[in-house]
């Protein structure tokens, strides 16, 4: 908070500061809520994509209002990860759900598949929003705020095709030369995430696998209920009880229903989306790398006089102040990250093992409820037996 804003007669109390201080270090303010809802299918001549509608509603004296509402599609996400990704090239941005499905086990326009999507631009946005930095990037506002022939407007004001084959050319070429002397604590954090990326995409395989063997096994179990009802009505002896077996396959299919559900809502999509950031933080990594790439470049055509002295050396101190602002940014953002995936993760599996054992609670009731009609039935048969 700007203390010259504040009107000479309020009170500067030392408890009034310690308030103030509190108010603008407090990480849990929040005053931007995003929400993307009800997708809209687009039929053209040219093509068929999907809108969502965007409602934002803050509290930021930079807003011109306190609500927005704008549709978006897919494409417009994206192009606000490349600005962002262009803006602050060190920074973790949120990963985005992919385009398509490589697998081919969902239609891009299935009502499934546009639903996990909305979830995900939800997740994406809502991140940003979060972030202390992202947040307020002006590319993002106007993604916010702007009406479709605005944001259109607003796109053709990036720069040129040149300029950014330019841009291209150099990162490329910077790419290819590598760095000399990558700082130590960068080498500790591109081995963090190779081992990260190999050990999410292994959870991630084996959890798709684990919910489709359970899809598998709950599509099996639901044929048996109407089998043992249909089997009761030639059994005038047994109707009772294969009815009650029938509904205890009820029951089970139910605990079973709900069980996926936790995974394919709570684990699936947060391992998923942890998979992407693997693939971004490869990315930044780079993006760091050539960085510094450039000023050793730079350093090299000075030691050898390849070019002008003094228009060297003032290239050589803005890129070093540009490295040094690109490690910070990605020193301070790699900590949050961390810590945000810990809690994600942590907070996924622990549903998961919780929704595990209300599920086995269940199951083993439902198994000794089964136990007790069988003993039932053998005194049944032995009394009949005895008379």
């Amino acid at each position: 908070m700007d203390m010259n804003s504040f009107s000479p007669m309020m009170p500067t109390s030392p408890l009034s500061m310690i308030n103030q201080i509190k108010f603008e270090d407090e990480p849990d303010v929040k005053d931007l809520f995003i929400t993307v809802d009800e997708p809209e299918s687009h039929v053209t001549t040219i093509e068929t994509f999907i809108t969502y509608r965007i409602i934002t509603k803050t509290s930021r004296g930079e807003f011109d209002s306190s609500e927005f509402e704008v549709r978006r599609r897919y494409q417009d996400f994206l192009w606000l990860k490349g600005k962002l990704e262009e803006a602050h090239p060190t920074l973790i941005i949120p990963p985005l759900p992919e385009k398509f499905i490589v697998k081919g086990m969902v239609e891009r326009f299935n009502e499934d598949f546009i639903e996990t999507r909305r979830k995900a631009l939800h997740k994406f946005l809502n991140r940003i929003a979060d972030h202390p930095t992202l947040t307020f990037n002006e590319d993002f506002k106007v993604f916010l705020t702007a009406q479709a022939w605005e944001l259109s407007s607003h796109k053709k004001q990036g720069p040129g095709l040149l300029s950014r084959m330019g841009q291209t050319v150099r990162a490329v070429a910077s790419s290819m030369r590598g760095v000399k002397s990558r700082p130590e604590e960068f080498m500790e954090m591109n081995t963090f995430i190779e081992m990260f990326s190999q050990k999410v995409n292994l959870i991630d395989k084996i959890s798709q696998r684990i919910y489709k063997e359970e899809r598998e096994y709950f599509d099996e179990m639901k044929e048996y209920g109407p089998i043992y009802i249909l089997w009761s009505a030639s059994e005038d002896d047994l109707v009772d009880i294969l009815k009650d077996v029938s509904s205890c396959i009820d029951r089970c299919c139910k605990a079973t229903e709900k069980r996926m559900a936790g995974l394919s809502e709570a684990l699936l999509p947060v391992v998923h989306e942890y998979v992407l950031y693997s693939e971004m933080l490869m990315g930044v990594m780079k993006r760091r790398d050539q960085i510094q790439a450039e000023l050793e470049s730079r350093l090299e055509a000075l030691t050898y006089k390849k070019a002008d002295t003094d228009l060297l050396t003032e290239e050589i101190g803005k890129l070093e102040d540009k490295v040094e602002c690109a490690n910070n940014a990605l020193k301070a953002d790699w900590e949050r990250w961390k810590l945000n995936m810990q809690n994600d993760l942590k907070s996924a599996f622990t549903d998961v093992a919780e929704e595990n054992i209300h599920y086995y609670e269940q199951v083993s009731q439902t198994e000794e409820y089964l136990i007790n009609l069988d003993s039932d039935l053998f005194l049944r048969e032995d009394l009949d037996n005895n008379f």
